[in-house]
């Protein structure tokens, strides 16, 4: 583990597919448009490029560190909530905003919430072990590691993780707080699952898959995930942009599932001889960074981009 942390000065975070990202949503410069994952604001900044002085954005972030960077933005059609983007539909309505023409989702985790040592995210600096988005509520996977029984933990690490030894880390962990070994830092849990995994893919550290699932575990961001995609689903008025851009398989697979379940005519099988839904969503594109973006940026290399229109049928 190297415990030489970077300095703040370096905790930034570069958008990823950013010109196609902004390209595909912003269609109607003089519209409504939701950032749903603020993060430093690389996104939002791009949008206001493209609006007019009639245009308007409205971000959304868990983050209260996201929320203080916020407050550089001196834009007046700009304004970010302090919230999840689950709940995007509700927080808008509550300021009159029922529908919107582009909403974008960034989702995973941003740069500096890796790399700020403080926040726990990261198996390569010595922390506390909290990984929560907004660290002003919830419980962080310390706690959840000290209370959680082997079979909740191995859940969380197969099904968030992906971890083919997700029941051996588990009995592993739990047999260690049971002997007084409680884990509550970074370092504690990757040697212990360094311990436990003798086998991992080159160049992949043997906490990687642990690490992510407790941050999906803690953040409940697949759940999330479903939620917010129904509430764009919602807000978004006719031919109106859904962008959404997805790290790992998980997360893509739920939204490449929800574009296609809403592109197609809906029969009720309990009512056969009803009409069907019309379709509420078209697939627009799906997009992948090029070589010179992943050389430029490693983390955008498991990135894809999926865009969605809003159907002129409710």
């Amino acid at each position: 583990m190297n415990t030489a942390a970077p300095s703040p000065a370096t905790w930034t975070h570069t958008p990823v597919l950013l010109s196609e990202a902004i390209e595909a949503l912003v269609t109607q410069p003089g519209g409504v448009y939701v950032d749903g994952t603020f993060g430093r604001g690389g996104h939002s900044r791009a949008i206001l490029a493209q609006l007019s002085p009639a245009g308007r954005l409205w971000a959304f972030d868990k983050d209260p560190e996201a929320i203080a960077a916020a407050a550089a933005i001196g834009d007046p059609r700009f304004a970010i909530c302090h919230a999840s983007f689950a709940d995007m539909r509700s927080e808008l309505a509550a300021r009159g905003i029922e529908k919107v023409d582009g909403i974008l989702l960034d989702l995973g985790v941003s740069s500096p919430q890796i790399d700020n040592p403080e926040r726990g995210f990261s198996f390569r600096f010595e922390a506390p072990l909290d990984m929560r988005m907004d660290t002003t509520r919830g419980e962080t996977a310390a706690e959840f590691l000290a209370r959680a029984d082997v079979r909740e933990i191995a859940e969380v690490i197969r099904e968030y993780g992906e971890e083919r030894f997700a029941f051996q880390i588990a009995k592993a962990l739990v047999a260690g707080r049971e002997s007084g070994q409680v884990i509550r830092s970074t370092g504690d849990l990757s040697a212990l699952v360094a311990r436990v995994v003798k086998t991992r893919e080159p160049g992949q550290d043997p906490a990687t898959r642990t690490f992510q699932a407790l941050r999906i575990h803690v953040n409940a961001e697949l759940e999330a995930l479903e939620q917010g995609l129904k509430s764009a689903l919602d807000l978004l008025a006719p031919q109106g942009r859904l962008v959404v851009i997805s790290f790992h398989s998980l997360e893509d697979r739920i939204v490449k599932s929800f574009i296609a379940r809403e592109s197609r005519d809906e029969v009720d099988r309990r009512a056969p001889f009803a009409p069907a839904r019309p379709m509420r969503l078209e697939a627009v594109a799906r997009v992948k960074p090029d070589a010179l973006e992943v050389l430029r940026n490693p983390r955008s290399r498991s990135a894809v981009l999926r865009v969605a229109e809003r159907t002129a049928v409710a």
